[in-house]
């Protein structure tokens, strides 16, 4: 059997002016990267203002295993399908970043016979947006050094600052670090830390952006810290917005790949979906909805995570509308849900007990599955759910999951093949796709602008979580009296949490029952447009396990890279 990245590497890949010009983008649109990446101008966007959007739809999941339960690849294997039921369709996604790629989860470029190419510079390096708003973000924080050295004019209180520098790897000792030891000239001590690029406000600003003047406005927005008197200190009052817009002002163009099957992908924006909100960029999806029929996104994680942002976060500020959703399970988290098996991340876990049948467990981990559906229903949209077949399923267990779905409000329920049969393994789910698209659609938020961020807080945890309620930490209540105070509590919610469980606990399986979220503390993000509020021990910047995805990845003796997937 060959692995992801062989069948990548085997790929006949096209040209990337054809893909361009398959979707409908003009010579003088596109800014290639190479024969087989580009970026796409944003002037195609006031070249096609007047023309309607296309059908929106995201691919989100149960509640994941650490291992993932395919959601890149039914997104890819659907868009695939799409196209070959003769649709014009373009897929969006995020981009990798470095953390997983060689931490646990390995890449993000789908699998199998659904995939993104080109694999390796896509899961590497790529066009270099993230290397980009990196560099911005960090020199943000040595403009806040700087100024705190030279005579700190704006009485900025070394002890009330929040900003944090970024690196794009798993680095859990950088998460609480001393810096300016060594002397004056080396600047003030101060205890702070690192977060991974991909859940800095930065990276969020990168992917809520709507244009390169929004784009300046918000970053001008960003908070680092407050000054003695309690006023908030930003990027603008240090004089380093300009720079970090020039840094980023070609990152902000969409990025152009292909399918396995040729098909148009936009790959754009990288926000991690249990830190920050999730999902890829607004520009990406705006400009492929001007391009295309359908476009086909994905929200990370489970859909109390990236989904609820999607709406919460993406759509509220944007304006844009879902069509339709697509719940993606495997019946290995759902038997995993009903206690089958333990599974936790960079361990081994009993494969037999994993594969073999137990129709209880499935039973039972199923309740998980019927959460996510209310949930996604709750925003008045229709849900298709898709059950990805792995290798050892049994028909029955396929076939229970489906009507289970279908008992529970599901507008359609399909058992699905892209990882083996690409774009073939996925038709019929297209084609309840484009039917469910067409149905009565109540698309709505799940809070309004004008509540109290206790109230935000608190309509989530219920609602989508099914907590019995919430517990503030006293750094929590002494953020959200001061939040209030400068206005910023008419700011949506971008909630972070692990994405192993619907609780803020990674042990709680399945349903948890009759526990409350502990809010730890609560950080502002003025110029994403979002308060993250931190439930339990949630670290925004990851640690590598014992076993981590980079051991294999090297080269052979062509030169060849092997070990990526």
């Amino acid at each position: 059997m060959l692995s992801d990245l062989e069948i990548a590497q085997k790929a006949k890949i096209r040209p990337i002016t054809e893909i361009a010009e398959k979707l409908g983008i003009k010579e003088d649109e596109l800014e290639p990267y190479g024969r087989y990446m580009a970026k796409i101008d944003l002037k195609v966007l006031e070249r096609l203002k007047e023309k309607p959007n296309g059908k929106f739809i995201t691919v989100t999941a149960i509640t994941p295993t650490p291992l993932g339960e395919g959601k890149t690849v039914t997104n890819l294997g659907i868009g695939q399908a799409l196209a070959k039921i003769g649709k014009k369709v373009c897929n969006t996604i995020r981009e990798p970043s470095k953390g997983p790629t060689f931490g646990i989860k390995g890449g993000a470029c789908g699998g199998g016979y659904s995939q993104v190419i080109p694999m390796e510079n896509i899961n590497l390096h790529f066009t270099g947006d993230i290397h980009s708003v990196e560099t911005a973000h960090n020199l943000f924080n040595a403009a806040l050094d700087a100024h705190l050295l030279h005579k700190n004019k704006l009485n900025i209180d070394p002890l009330n600052i929040t900003l944090r520098r970024c690196v794009d790897v798993s680095d859990r000792a950088l998460r609480q670090i001393v810096t300016g030891l060594g002397g004056k000239a080396n600047g003030i001590p101060r205890e702070t830390g690192y977060d991974i690029t991909v859940a800095t406000e930065t990276a969020a600003i990168h992917a809520l952006t709507t244009g390169l003047f929004d784009l300046r406005k918000r970053l001008a927005r960003m908070v680092c810290g407050f000054s003695y008197q309690g006023k908030a200190v930003t990027a603008e009052d240090l004089k380093v917005a300009g720079a970090m817009t020039v840094l980023m002002k070609d990152s902000i163009k969409p990025n152009l790949v292909q399918s396995l099957e040729n098909s148009p992908v936009i790959d754009h924006g990288f926000p991690f979906a249990n830190v920050a909100h999730g999902n890829n960029s607004v520009l990406a999806d705006m400009v492929a909805l001007k391009l295309a029929d359908y476009v086909i996104t994905e929200s990370g994680f489970g859909a109390d995570c990236g989904a609820e942002k999607l709406v919460d976060v993406v759509c509220r500020q944007s304006g844009l509308k879902l069509d339709a959703v697509v719940i993606t399970c495997s019946i290995r988290a759902l038997k995993m849900h009903g206690g089958a098996f333990v599974l936790k991340p960079g361990q081994k876990y009993d494969k037999e007990l994993a594969e073999k049948e137990n129709m209880p467990a499935l039973e039972k981990g199923c309740e998980n599955l019927k959460v996510h559906l209310e949930n996604m229903l709750s925003f008045g949209i229709p849900v298709v759910v898709t059950v990805n077949r792995f290798t050892a399923d049994r028909d029955k267990e396929i076939e229970f999951v489906r009507k289970y779905a279908l008992d529970n409000g599901a507008y359609a329920s399909v058992a699905i093949d892209p990882w083996a049969k690409g774009g073939d393994g996925c038709i019929e789910a297209a084609e309840a796709i484009v039917k469910a698209c067409e149905e009565p659609n109540n698309f709505r938020l799940l809070y309004p602008d004008e509540l109290s961020i206790k109230e935000k807080i608190e309509t989530i945890a219920t609602k989508i979580y099914r907590a019995d309620g919430v517990d503030y930490s006293p750094l929590a209540e002494k953020r959200i009296k001061l939040y209030t105070k400068l206005g910023y509590d008419r700011l949506c919610l971008n909630m972070a949490k692990t994405h192993l469980s619907l609780s803020h606990d990674p042990e709680l399986k399945g349903v948890p029952k009759n526990y409350r979220i502990p809010v730890r503390d609560i950080r502002a993000s003025v110029g994403a447009g979002f308060l993250y509020p931190l439930l339990g021990e949630m670290r925004t910047m990851p640690g590598l396990p014992s076993l981590a995805a980079f051991v294999p990845v090297d080269i052979d003796e062509s030169g060849k890279t092997v070990g990526l997937f």
